[in-house]
């Protein structure tokens, strides 16, 4: 009897296990597949100074997964803080932003970046001195460098600074991750980095520098009438009667109801005049003929914005599609739809309707207002 009993028991043993180990086999196969579903992520890496406060503003980006503090740009192998603070390595302290190329581009991240230094200070940055915290977008491949030095190149255009611009564009070497105290610290340390920020200077350069943008959000965020009201930003809004007047039919129903034109039956789907494409609301500049491509669609296409900071992209699923539908920041226009198919250095098509842009040939910049976007054209 004893005997059959803890038989019994030694069976119900085995098959309880076994049950177990064949249950963990079933559920390893059900989640495998979703764990081997990775985001395609990639890589940049940008040197803006003190790598705690752009670890943090790149972090804090829609896009961005994680965002590495390290060294690079020198000739020691795996340095330390302390070498490099020493001087001699050539080494500067960067991140590596690592980023989801379907959520945010690179031409975008580098807009980021723009907007979070001082690109004219060629000793530091802000109360960090030393060629260690200097400015440097650091370009792993050919379209990268391209797009640097097109947005520096149109940074300067621009007319925000007086002085030259000092940022570095410079090959990508090895990447050496910082000491693990280094990374996260604006997390791992919220008060000492509020006070090491707050002194630093960086946010105070940055909301003089780009007052105008920031104004139009925060107004934006606090008040959405403001859409009709006279001034966005630095931009004069019509109200929707005026529009109405103004506009012609069709570019009221593209601009104002998102409605899209016929192609190859539209003012700039064959222009190929130098000058720069600016929204037919507010007139802030959109486009430029520099980036401007032949796509056999029939609509204006182009591999990049003028200025990414006048571009909002949204989700689009009307027509039983999803696409990637492009307005403009400040006065909300309809402008069409980015794709990823166009050429190289972007790889993007933005595929625009004539109906909401106006066009500014190079000859009439300065008379029209735009005579920072000249340099485009001077060769």
């Amino acid at each position: 009897m004893k005997m059959t009993i803890i038989a019994i028991l030694a069976l119900t043993v085995f098959f309880f296990f076994f049950s177990c180990q064949q249950g963990s086999s079933m559920d390893d196969k059900m989640e495998r597949p979703m764990n081997n579903t990775t985001v395609n992520t990639r890589s940049a890496v940008f040197a803006g100074g003190c790598f705690w406060c752009t670890e943090s503003d790149f972090e804090k980006v829609d896009g961005v997964i994680e965002a590495i503090s390290g060294y690079t740009g020198g000739t020691l192998h795996n340095p330390t803080y302390k070498q490099v603070s020493a001087g001699g390595t050539g080494h500067v302290e960067a991140v590596q932003v690592i980023y989801d190329p379907q959520k945010i581009s690179y031409a975008e991240l580098l807009d980021v970046f723009w907007r979070h230094v001082d690109p004219t200070d060629a000793g530091g940055q802000f109360v960090d001195r030393g060629s260690q915290y200097r400015s440097v977008i650091f370009y792993a491949n050919d379209e990268e460098r391209q797009l640097a030095e097109s947005s520096k190149k149109a940074l300067a255009a621009s007319g925000r600074f007086e002085q030259s611009i000092a940022t570095d564009i410079l090959p990508l070497g090895e990447f050496f991750e910082a000491e693990e105290y280094h990374q996260d610290y604006y997390k791992k340390n919220p008060l000492r980095y509020k006070w090491y920020r707050s002194g630093s200077g960086r946010d105070r350069f940055i909301e003089q520098t780009w007052a105008d943008v920031e104004k139009m959000t925060k107004q934006a965020v606090m008040d959405p009438s403001m859409v009709d009201e006279k001034k966005k930003g630095p931009y004069t809004i019509p109200s929707d009667a005026q529009l109405k007047e103004k506009l012609t039919d069709m570019q009221y129903h593209v601009a104002r109801e998102s409605g899209t034109e016929p192609p190859f039956d539209n003012p700039y789907w064959n222009n190929h005049e130098a000058g720069i494409y600016v929204d037919i609301v507010s007139g802030e500049p959109l486009f430029s003929s520099t980036d401007k491509f032949d796509s056999g669609t029939g609509w204006p296409s182009f591999t990049r914005p003028l200025e990414p900071g006048n571009i909002v992209k949204n989700k689009d699923t009307t027509f039983f599609m999803v696409r990637t539908e492009v307005r403009s920041k400040f006065a909300d226009s309809h402008l069409g739809h980015v794709f990823d198919d166009g050429p190289q250095p972007t790889g993007l098509r933005y595929c625009i309707n004539s109906a909401s842009l106006r066009f500014i040939p190079a000859g009439n910049l300065e008379q029209e207002g735009y005579g920072q976007y000249r340099k485009l054209f001077e060769k």
